[in-house]
């Protein structure tokens, strides 16, 4: 994470590369891809093996798996009831993906996949386009009165019809926009002031030394703060496709 120079290049880290050689090269199989397959072996190791013995008295795996598992279960029983325990496999399933990418993303050397818009973008289609099935599927033609609720005085409708078209519409941009940017900046912060310690540290004499001090102490605690933002994150998304999901099942 050293600076070239005097010049600090903050987004270099995001740039994909190929792996795997040749192979990688042909097939376009970046250090992104590569985390995602990380990502769902890790947590498919975590549940499996975390939930393999079942003990009465859980080890530290299995009680981060079953930590997980209600806690999500519960977000979902939450925001949509109990019709929504069909839903619990894929928001778990997404929450764990986008935690774990982020997570691992604060590892040295690492790559967030999260932090490309891509990545964020198709993760956010897949959701609008299940709610969207979702709602037709159990409400028929019916769902298209979501766009005019219920009471509304029909004079407005010009007005309120687009409005309500373009918020629905715009959900997948917003959920990966949050994502993607908040991953973007965190990485970006650290990555400026880990160059500092290092432009600074390079100093002859003590005055580098101690005047590296300063950016370490916020780098450091900047990668707390990437923790608790790391999870804030996932909660986010998966809320949001809970409340989404929600208003696919309520058509409200």
């Amino acid at each position: 994470m050293a600076a070239e120079g005097k010049s600090i290049d903050a987004l270099g880290q995001f740039e994909l590369t190929p792996v795997l050689g040749a192979v990688g090269k042909a097939v376009g199989f970046s250090q992104s891809n590569l985390y995602m397959l990380l990502a769902v072996g890790l947590i498919s190791a975590l549940m499996i093996w975390g939930m393999g013995r079942r003990a009465v008295v859980p080890g530290r795996l299995q009680a981060m798996a079953e930590s997980a598992y209600e806690f999500v279960q519960d977000m979902v029983a939450g925001q949509i009831g109990d019709e929504g325990r069909r839903f619990f496999p894929f928001v778990f399933s997404l929450f764990m993906f986008i935690l774990f990418g982020n997570l691992l993303g604060l590892l040295p050397y690492a790559f967030t996949f999260t932090s490309h818009i891509a990545v964020t973008f198709a993760l956010a289609v897949v959701v609008f386009i299940l709610v969207t099935l979702v709602a037709l599927a159990m409400h028929g033609m019916r769902f298209f009165t979501y766009f005019f609720p219920e009471g509304a005085p029909k004079a407005l409708a010009p007005l309120i019809i687009p409005i309500e078209l373009i918020s629905y519409l715009s959900r997948p941009v917003s959920l990966s926009v949050r994502l993607f940017a908040n991953m973007v900046a965190g990485h970006v912060m650290l990555k400026v002031f880990a160059s500092f310690v290092v432009m600074i540290g390079s100093a002859a004499g003590l005055l580098g030394i101690l005047g590296a001090t300063l950016p370490l102490a916020v780098n450091v605690a900047l990668i707390g703060f990437e923790l608790l933002v790391a999870f804030l994150q996932a909660y986010v998304f998966a809320i949001l496709t809970s409340i989404y999901l929600h208003d696919a099942v309520h058509l409200h």
